[in-house]
């Protein structure tokens, strides 16, 4: 039950993004006597604001309501992914090129962790500057996470 209720809501959350620039990133629920369901959105090219966030919410509570998607209460939390969370979409790494993350990837059946640079993105892989080594390449097939590491300055 759980997937599917996760998979409407995602159905429905991607049609209110369709008139945006906006990406639906992921959909959680969080347990309790009210359901929280949390969606993720991103673009591609800046960040997304409380005023959007509000507006998205808006416009998929009234499709969630007008789909009977709960038979109660819920609440909406929609917002940026955050730095905290790992990039899970391509279209994420553009919007990132020159920051310092860290980046799980699998090569021959081994995982391999890096910390490094974001220099490049291309169609199918990307590029980690690593200080004093060589640029790394790996394809996005092989990436198992990607975390952006906060800088403060």
């Amino acid at each position: 039950m759980p997937n599917e209720v996760i998979n409407k809501i995602s159905e429905l959350a991607e049609s209110v993004l369709t008139t945006t620039d906006f990406f639906l990133v992921d959909v959680e629920i969080k347990g309790g006597d009210t359901p929280e369901i949390w969606v993720s959105v991103d673009a591609e090219d800046r960040g997304v604001n409380m005023d959007e966030c509000a507006e998205i919410s808006n416009e998929l509570g009234f499709l969630m309501d007008a789909h009977d998607v709960f038979s109660g209460r819920y609440r909406i939390n929609v917002s940026s992914p955050g730095l905290d969370r790992p990039l899970v979409d391509r279209r994420q790494y553009p919007k990132n090129v020159g920051r310092k993350a860290k980046f799980k990837f699998e090569t021959d059946g081994e995982y391999t962790t890096v910390e490094g640079t974001l220099a490049e993105v291309k169609d199918d892989h990307i590029i980690i500057e690593k200080d004093e080594e060589s640029p790394l390449k790996v394809l996005f097939n092989d990436l198992v996470e990607t975390k952006i590491i906060p800088s403060f300055k």
